[in-house]
């Protein structure tokens, strides 16, 4: 009697034990959000992101915010058919952005219909439905400028001000969005785990951006580099599997000193394929300037130059300025949340356009 009584009292010790170690717990670092939070630990957000949710509800912030020196649990791995669960998740989460469907060595394609989680666009948006498959087969690294420590160009508007690295990233999270929704797997590089698109007028200014959950260095070179080498790590596995993989780098601080600025669009001169995107780019705003704003004329342009990002980065890039955030008429235009999203539109439709082109 009593040797069963051990015995099962040694089960019950071995399961719970069991148990205890597959709540694995850690916490988060300083800016990191839930998703970036998931990837670090090898879960990727769009499976395991409502499980985190219910494991730790009461200790998350307003909006689900992720408290520094508040240790949380991480899901356990879920078990897939056929393969080793924990195998699983190593092999098929990435150190990325959140939201990108977790793909095995061979690029699929995301089926129209299929319905794509990315918390990063708020909690209204967060759905993505896919409804064309015009870009399957493609993937895009989305960089807006700045971020962190450094807010970009400044504007004011009365009591307002206006920071430059708010604006190019709200413009980058509507790219994203309708690049996935026309197929493509999207890498969002520079990450806010609060902001989610917004339509407000003047857009809340903060420090909490990361570069895909690390902290944005102060110091430039090291800012710029930081998002090279998140870039060129997702690329060395992303070429293996899709056949056309870009870049862009969204910014609002052009040069331009007039009243009336344009978009300018700047290409590597080491490679022409980066010009032919930043002139497919250029070509596909003219034409919608040409449509919509017909009597006002486009003075865009396309030029090579020497950027930073441009030269250290591998896969194909291009840097667009959407205008000055200091310049009146460009404020008029960018607080206005409609055209943010035309900007976003027709960067998808430039990508579009230029992705019939690839060789």
């Amino acid at each position: 009697m009593k040797n069963k009584l051990y015995i099962l009292l040694f089960l019950i010790f071995l399961f719970s034990g069991t148990a205890l170690w597959a709540q694995q717990r850690a916490t988060p670092k300083s800016g990191e959000g839930i998703s970036s939070f998931l990837l670090r630990h090898n879960r990727s957000p769009k499976k395991y992101y409502d499980d985190f949710i219910e494991l730790n509800k009461k200790k998350l912030g307003k909006n689900n915010v992720l408290k520094v020196g508040v240790t949380y649990v991480i899901p356990p791995v879920k078990k897939s058919s056929g393969t080793s669960a924990g195998n699983t998740e190593a092999k098929n989460t990435t150190a990325k952005g959140t939201g990108t469907q977790q793909r095995s060595s061979k690029a699929k394609t995301t089926k129209i219909g299929t319905t794509i989680k990315e918390p990063l666009f708020g909690k209204e948006l967060a759905n993505v439905k896919v409804t064309s498959n015009r870009l399957a087969g493609a993937c895009f690294y989305v960089v807006s400028g700045h971020g962190g420590p450094d807010p970009g160009a400044i504007g004011r508007v009365g009591k307002h001000e206006l920071h430059e690295d708010e604006y190019a990233y709200d413009i980058a999270l509507r790219l994203a969005r309708n690049l996935m929704q026309e197929g493509a797997e999207v890498h969002i590089i520079i990450q806010d785990a609060k902001d989610g698109i917004r339509d407000e007028a003047y857009l809340s200014n903060s420090k909490r951006e990361t570069c895909m959950g690390s902290p944005i260095p102060l110091n430039q070179v090291q800012r710029l580099q930081q998002r090279c080498d998140k870039i060129n790590a997702l690329y060395r596995k992303d070429r293996k599997k899709y056949k056309y993989c870009r870049a862009i780098f969204i910014h609002v601080d052009s040069r331009s000193k007039g009243k009336q600025t344009d978009v300018f669009f700047y290409h590597s001169n080491k490679k022409a394929v980066s010009k032919r995107l930043a002139n497919n780019m250029k070509d596909t705003f003219e034409s919608k300037y040409g449509k919509h704003q017909p009597n006002r004329g486009f003075s865009g342009t396309v030029s090579g130059r020497n950027l930073y990002v441009l030269s250290h980065t591998t896969p194909v890039s291009v840097f667009v300025e959407l205008g000055n955030i200091q310049n009146s008429f460009d404020q008029r235009r960018l607080v206005i949340n409609s055209n943010r999203q035309a900007l976003a539109k027709w960067l998808m439709e430039g990508f579009l356009k230029d992705y019939k082109e690839k060789k």
